[in-house]
Order: structure tokens, then C-alpha cells, then sequence
């Protein structure tokens, strides 16, 4: 009956060190897809962990399902798992799978308030640019909107568009569109909105949960500044950091008084000023290596006992 146990203390080691670690790593902005990768796998490692110990859980406090789950496992193998009844293994259970069908709840709202976002802000799309006479919606990838404040979003879906006002057109100047541009393609072709929603569901499903706050606002920055070795790559690190002061100095970022939601924007352009170079390419595939077996800790503790007995 100990595997359960020491998948959660596991579960629990791994959500309170590794973003800890990854806080004092000084490679993560200057390689924010590894960066990605990393916490994508230390977030499964943490809900494998919890899924695992639901199931051993379960299995421990009723004997149905323990019969379901080791139906094709020799006797032997049942033996070394020692999942005699507990008084807290259905209760441990239980709660565990409440917080599978929150996390599953908290994922499909998020899901759902960002497809009503989306549509709400394409049907004020249309209003302000309405189609011309042979226009089909989506058909351009670039819409320009006549404003007074230099701005630029991509709207994604299955016609993703990005979106540019007047001002912004009147202040980037030579390839600084361009760069925005490849910016806003590089979040379209990561698919970067799908993490966003992921560690918006976690983190607002579970805000006492560390880890997946840490998730969340890890994510919001690392998939900009992915975007912005994107651009950078194809257009240079001046112009991509030239575009950004254009189009976020007049909200005062750069200023004291700066505004908390754009706080990242000046961190960003002091970045691609600096021009760290790159980890090695060998230093990033062990990286990403070692980021892949940290969900496979957790299969390896599950699966000792049987083994053990099958060896």
C-alpha cells in the first residue's frame, strides 16, 4: 500500500522543486521552447502522479476494481502491491478524482469562454471592417483597422488573422511590420493558445496549487519571448525590439508608473538587445531529454512491484 503514498510525496517533491529550479536557471530565456517543454513535462509528472495514485487507490479500497485493473497480472503480481483495505484509501481516492473532473470542468470553460472571446471580438471585427463585395470572411490573413493607438493581435482559429490599426502602420517602419508579423505566426504555429488555456484552467481550478499559478505565468511570458526568437531569426533582433518599443510606448511601459499587465514588454526588449547566444545544440537535446523522463519517474514507481515479481 505503499505505492500510492509515495506517488503523491513524488507528485508533491515535484511541484514544489522544479519550479524552484527552473527559477534559478539561467538558460530558460535563452532557450524559451526547452523552457516550454520542461514545464509541460513537470506539470504531466505532477497530475501522472496524481492520476496514478487515484487508481492504486481505488484499487486498494475496492476489490472490483483491484479485479479489473490486475485481471491479466499473475497472482504474485497482486501480492507485491499489498493493496489491503485502508480507511483512507477510498477517501484518497475520491478526492482524487474529484480533482480529475474539476481539472476536466476547469479545461472545457476555458475552452468555451475563449472560443465566445473569439467570436465576440471577430463579430466586432466585422463592424469595424466590414467585407467588401467579394470578400469572403477570413480570406485575408491581414486586417487593418483605423485607430489612433499603434496595436497588433492575431486572432487564431481556423482562419487566423492578424489584426494591425492605422497608428501601428504609421509608426513601424521598413521590415518592422514584417517582424510583427512572423511574431504573431510563430504563436499561430506553436499553437501557443492551446498552453495558454491549459495552465489557465489548472491554475484557475487550483489556486492554491503553487505550481500551476507558476504554470500559468510562466507560460504567458515564455510563449512570447518563443515568438520573439521567431521573428528575430528571420528579421533580426533590432528590428523585432524597435517594433515592440513602437507599439507599447505609448502605454507607459518603459516608464516608472509601469503598467502590470505589459510588465514583460521592457524584460523582452532588453533581451533581444543583449543577444545571448543559444545553448549548444547538445546541451539543448539533453535538456529536453531529461525534461521527457520526468513524467516516466512516476510510471517507474508504479510499476517496481510487478517488476520485481515478473523478473
Amino acid at each position: 500500500m505503499m505505492v500510492p503514498v509515495a506517488l503523491l510525496l513524488l507528485g508533491a517533491l515535484t511541484a514544489v522543486l522544479a519550479p524552484r529550479l527552473l527559477a534559478r536557471a539561467e538558460w530558460v530565456e535563452r532557450e524559451p521552447v526547452v523552457a516550454l517543454w520542461v514545464w509541460q513535462c513537470v506539470v504531466a509528472a505532477v497530475l501522472l502522479c496524481c492520476a496514478l495514485s487515484m487508481t492504486f487507490s481505488a484499487a486498494a479500497a475496492w476489490q472490483a476494481v483491484r479485479g479489473h485493473l490486475f485481471a491479466p497480472a499473475p497472482h504474485g503480481v497482486v501480492e507485491a502491491y499489498a493493496l489491503g483495505p485502508t480507511p483512507w484509501a477510498s477517501v484518497t481516492a475520491v478526492v482524487l478524482a474529484c480533482g480529475g473532473v474539476w481539472t476536466a470542468a476547469m479545461l472545457t470553460r476555458e475552452i468555451a469562454r475563449a472560443k465566445a472571446r473569439r467570436a465576440r471580438r471577430r463579430a466586432e471585427l466585422v463592424v469595424r471592417a466590414p467585407l467588401l463585395p467579394g470578400e469572403e470572411p477570413g480570406a485575408d490573413r491581414l486586417v487593418v483597422l483605423e485607430g489612433e493607438r499603434p496595436d497588433a493581435w492575431w486572432l487564431p482559429g481556423a482562419a487566423p488573422q492578424l489584426v494591425i490599426t492605422t497608428a501601428a502602420l504609421r509608426r513601424l517602419k521598413g521590415r518592422q511590420l514584417d517582424a510583427v508579423l512572423a511574431h504573431e505566426q510563430g504563436h499561430a504555429q506553436a499553437r501557443h493558445d492551446w498552453l495558454l488555456h491549459c495552465s489557465g484552467a489548472l491554475a484557475a481550478g487550483f489556486p492554491q496549487v503553487p505550481v500551476f499559478a507558476a504554470f500559468r505565468d510562466e507560460m504567458h511570458r515564455l510563449v512570447e519571448l518563443a515568438a520573439d526568437d521567431v521573428a528575430s531569426r528571420r528579421f533580426g533582433r533590432l528590428t523585432i525590439a524597435l517594433a515592440l518599443v513602437e507599439l507599447n510606448e505609448h502605454r507607459g511601459v518603459f516608464g516608472p508608473g509601469q503598467s502590470t499587465h505589459h510588465a514583460h514588454v521592457p524584460q523582452r526588449v532588453h533581451r533581444l538587445l543583449a543577444a545571448r547566444p543559444r545553448l549548444t545544440a547538445s546541451r539543448r537535446l539533453r535538456l529536453t531529454a531529461a525534461a521527457a523522463l520526468v513524467p516516466v519517474v512516476p510510471l517507474l514507481v508504479a510499476f517496481v512491484p510487478a517488476l520485481r515479481v515478473l523478473g
